[in-house]
């Protein structure tokens, strides 16, 4: 008995050595001979050494983070920007053929993409239009990732720096802005004050003993006063309208 697990123990150990796992996230390229066969599913497979070679391939969604990047605008002014890019793999088989490091090439082509994307904006359009503009960027790599069967998900563009001088020129203009509007209501103020004061002295000169009630109405506030002093200021209307009682008390 013992004579025959001499050699059952080496063969359960060769077979074991043929066995491969790929994982649930995964895909295995086969290459026989140096040729691609097939790409495994997950599970365990046998794979003969020497003659047959795997390559294991993460299929779960990446999140590559595009690192500060010198841009122009339009506007020939100089910013730096990031962004993060998520993409997956939607056939294992393109990702290890036909690209040499799918990762490092997606993150080249993502930098590349996005440095041209920002030279076709301006300042203003990158700032108020960042979603277009990340999907301008989103299109064109998965565009051109295609061909090596990865598939782009999302760009988001992350952080848009700007030089110090820029943002003290943008800060100086918006107070400006905010003074202009100050003024504009301000005046708007005085034109809507002006206004009523208008229509109010119309008002107190057609009706009669309009003026006369407005004096009195002064007269009373007056007498609350704690000061000694009191200025009057009698209208032209107020004479006239002494003299018409005056002309009167004659008659």
């Amino acid at each position: 008995m013992s004579m025959y697990w001499i050699y059952i123990i080496p063969a359960i150990i060769l077979v074991l050595s043929f066995i491969r796992q790929v994982n649930q996230y995964e895909r295995g390229v086969i290459l026989t001979m140096g040729k691609y066969s097939a790409t495994w599913q997950p599970g365990w497979k046998i794979l003969i050494p020497v003659f047959q070679r795997m390559i294991k391939v993460d299929v779960r969604v990446k999140a590559v983070d595009v690192p500060d990047q010198e841009a122009i605008t339009k506007d020939n002014i100089p910013i730096r920007i990031n962004a993060v890019i998520y993409y997956k793999v939607l056939d294992a088989a393109k990702a290890v053929i036909e690209v040499e490091d799918f990762f490092f090439a997606v993150s080249q082509l993502a930098q590349t993409t996005m440095r041209n994307a920002v030279g076709e904006v301006t300042l203003d359009e990158l700032l108020s239009n960042k979603k277009e503009v990340s999907e301008r960027i989103k299109k064109t790599v998965d565009a051109a990732s295609d061909p090596w069967g990865i598939d782009v998900q999302a760009v988001e563009l992350k952080d848009i720096v700007l030089p110090d001088s820029l943002k003290r020129t943008i800060a100086k203009v918006a107070e400006a802005q905010r003074e202009k509007q100050a003024v504009i209501i301000n005046s708007e103020g005085e034109v809507a004050a002006a206004s009523n004061m208008a229509q109010a002295a119309h008002t107190l000169s057609s009706q009669p003993g309009a003026l006369h009630l407005r004096t009195l109405q002064s007269i009373n506030d007056l007498s609350s006063d704690q000061s000694n002093t009191t200025v009057w200021m009698i209208p032209i209307e107020a004479l006239r309208a002494l003299e018409g009682l005056k002309s009167k008390t004659k008659e």
